[in-house]
């Protein structure tokens, strides 16, 4: 008002937070092959790829955005670690929470591949140690996460208690702003059973809206909420023409306390307004770091407004974090002489693209990979390999000479499962390819060995889209009462994906490691190609 002193101006003027937040780094710590694909600036009908990316970078992008905000805090939506590069996973991802750590991030929520190890190792990434089989390989003793955890919706079923927190107050000038942390309740359906067996996920909306009173008890009107679950944007990485996902309706569940929903799980970006509340989600990879920009009321200590900008981690736009480099050099230095081993080549890209019946030209060398090693009667007698697609994760690129690495083919499968050849009946095996359509909004077609081949029909009804005459191997019709051996990974066989049908197998013999298959068909057999689609039909 006129006349009132600065003081009393200061006093009343809104508090200015700056929120910075990422989500789904998978442990990629360099720039990922193919950086972000955004709309060209030049040309709003077509989109172009932009190099973005790198811990180096986005630490320094970081310090700089959070210099430009009296307050701040550094923040994540879950899946910071798992289905990681090379580099990150052979320690187990502990060079990726060294790395976040070292950058300031403060809290994150829980995601999916947070449990690829399971509960117990990921508790060890929060509080540090060796690993139990490993034990300590990096250039020094695990430290541990130096920033916190969180999972409202994941308890332990024996204590009732959640196993992180489920919120963090933080204060900001006296006023309180609370984060709640929580995963998607399907996380139970995509991870490996063994590894939570004791865990349940409870339902995201439900979870939030039981905490608010208890959050208004300790006097909270700010909360921001980091959700592991999100939504498939129509626009670019900062608009939001529309959205659909199952965010959406989480978000309209939520109760109207919630001012800031900070997402991530569907590797999108994207700048959104859901019933009046900001709702963001920054990409994949560490292609973006999103700076949300809050102003709160310091009297009522309520949200004011909200607004945010996703910003693209320009790998030669700043100067690179010397303290990044110098802890990517140091592991570098003990993954270098396995990461760069030559495994053979590519004659053209193997792409994981899948096609209109489901099958992808990396999943058939993965999955001709698997039987190759578990063919011979020692290594388990195969006769039929089976793959999941969520374990392929990127094309394995041909590059100037086609050479391909180590490095370059645990990048296309980084979760390291043990392959498992068991025996199942003719029928089982029709089974267990039923429950490719468990859920039928995410179909997940098995990539198939070749030799092995069958027909499904999009127009049929849950447990018959198999057409049955269509199952054959080697040409020959499969009989639904004989017993074939059946090589699948360890996560399908202990029913990950929702296929409980491999949990049937009988005569388990366990194999080599899928990396290590992999690169010893590479070594057999290369220079590889795409092979002829056509294992997989499909009819309607």
């Amino acid at each position: 008002m006129a006349g009132a002193s600065p003081r009393v101006g200061a006093q009343t003027a809104p508090v200015d937070l700056r929120i910075l937040a990422i989500n789904d780094l998978h442990g990629y710590l360099r720039p990922p092959a193919g950086g972000i694909r955004i709309t060209d600036p030049d040309d709003k009908s077509r989109k172009i790829a932009v190099a973005a990316g790198g811990v180096e970078t986005m630490a320094t992008l970081v310090q700089q955005l959070r210099a430009q905000s009296p307050n701040s805090i550094f923040v994540a939506a879950g899946d910071l670690i798992g289905a990681s590069p090379f580099l990150s996973a052979m320690f187990h991802d502990e060079p990726t929470i060294e790395s976040l750590s070292m950058m300031g991030l403060e809290i994150s929520s829980v995601g999916n591949h947070e449990f690829d190890e399971g509960k117990d190792e990921l508790q060890r990434m929060q509080n540090g140690g060796c690993h139990p089989v490993d034990g300590c390989r990096g250039p020094h003793p695990f430290p541990g996460a130096k920033f916190h955890y969180l999972a409202a919706s994941t308890v332990e079923k024996s204590t009732g208690k959640t196993i992180f927190p489920a919120y963090e107050i933080r204060e900001f000038e006296g006023i309180p702003v609370a984060f709640i942390g929580l995963t998607l309740k399907g996380t139970a359906d995509i991870v490996s059973p063994v590894g939570i067996a004791d865990l349940e996920f409870k339902d995201e909306a439900d979870t939030v809206n039981a905490l608010v009173p208890e959050l208004k008890s300790h006097g909270v009107e700010a909360i921001v909420v980091l959700i592991h679950q999100g939504g498939i944007p129509t626009g670019d990485y900062n608009e939001c023409p529309g959205l659909s996902g199952a965010i959406v309706d989480i978000v309209k569940k939520f109760d109207p306390a919630i001012d800031v929903v900070i997402s991530g799980h569907t590797h999108q970006a994207y700048v959104c307004t859901i019933d009046g509340r900001l709702v963001t989600s920054a990409d994949k990879y560490g292609t973006l770091v999103t700076a949300i920009d809050l102003k709160l009321d310091r009297t009522t200590h309520d949200v004011l407004s909200a607004k945010a900008d996703n910003i693209i981690v320009h790998p030669d736009a700043s100067a690179k974090d010397a303290g990044q480099t110098a802890l990517l050099e140091s592991y570098d230095r003990l993954a270098a002489p396995i990461a760069n081993r030559r495994a053979g080549s590519v004659a053209e890209t193997l792409s994981n693209r899948a096609n209109d019946a489901g099958e992808s030209a990396l999943g058939d060398v993965v999955a001709d990979a698997q039987l190759a090693a578990t063919r011979d009667p020692a290594k388990g007698a195969a006769v039929i390999a089976l793959t999941n697609p969520g374990g392929i994760r990127i094309n394995i690129a041909k590059k100037e000479d086609g050479a391909v690495s180590f490095a370059d083919l645990f990048a296309s499968q980084p979760f390291r499962n043990q392959l498992v050849t068991m025996t199942l009946t003719g029928a089982q095996i029709k089974d267990a390819l039923e429950q490719q359509w468990r859920d039928p909004k995410l179909v997940r077609i098995l990539q198939v060995s070749n030799g092995f081949s069958y027909t499904w029909d999009g127009a049929k009804p849950y447990g018959d889209h198999i057409v049955a005459d269509s199952l054959a191997l080697d040409g020959k019709r499969l009989d639904p009462a004989a017993s074939y051996r059946v090589t699948v990974n360890n996560y399908l066989s202990v029913g990950g994906d929702g296929f409980t049908e491999f949990k049937q197998g009988t005569a388990p013999q366990i194999g080599a490691y899928d990396s290590d298959a992999l690169y010893g068909y590479f070594q057999a057999s290369s220079p590889i190609g795409p092979p002829s689609a056509g294992r997989i039909q499909r009819i309607n």
